[in-house]
């Protein structure tokens, strides 16, 4: 069974244009002073029981919004952490953003818009260096890509 560090797995951001269908070429990596990357995804579910069964309720999964919290030290001149800390006084489309996700083993990736809330770059006790953390939730399910390489 293979294992991957957490690190292996990449973050990407960008900007996002009203109306754009499809991110650009250039991603801007969220990584530089981030020490932990959470998984706030969230599932609405559905009980329902059938006569064909034995009255147990099944559980239907009807929606997942994927969402990641990533922490950190705040570095205003990193440009992945300055795209999401120019968002904080922002509103409707000036909270989107495009994310991608590249799973560890580097084989498989995800995109999609984003909405990012929950922004905090500078905070703190007066001792520590300033932190950084955000919410990054999917607007929809991202559209997931094999990326193996061939050969």
């Amino acid at each position: 069974m293979a294992r991957s560090k957490n690190a292996l797995r990449g973050h990407y951001v960008q900007e996002y244009t009203p109306g754009q269908e499809e991110p650009g070429a250039e991603w801007l990596e969220l990584a530089k002073w981030i020490s932990t990357i959470g998984d706030d995804t969230q599932e609405e579910t559905e009980d329902t029981a059938y006569y064909d069964g034995d009255g147990t309720p099944e559980t239907d999964v009807i929606s997942v919004a994927g969402a990641y919290t990533p922490e950190g030290t705040y570095d205003p001149e990193d440009p992945a952490q300055a795209l999401i800390a120019g968002k904080k006084y922002k509103t409707g489309d000036g909270r989107k953003i495009w994310h991608k996700v590249v799973s560890a083993d580097g084989n498989t990736e995800w995109v999609g818009r984003a909405t990012v809330t929950a922004i905090v770059a500078g905070a703190g006790d007066a001792s520590a260096y300033e932190t950084f953390s955000c919410n990054i939730r999917f607007d929809r399910i991202p559209e997931e890509t094999d990326v193996t390489p061939v050969g």
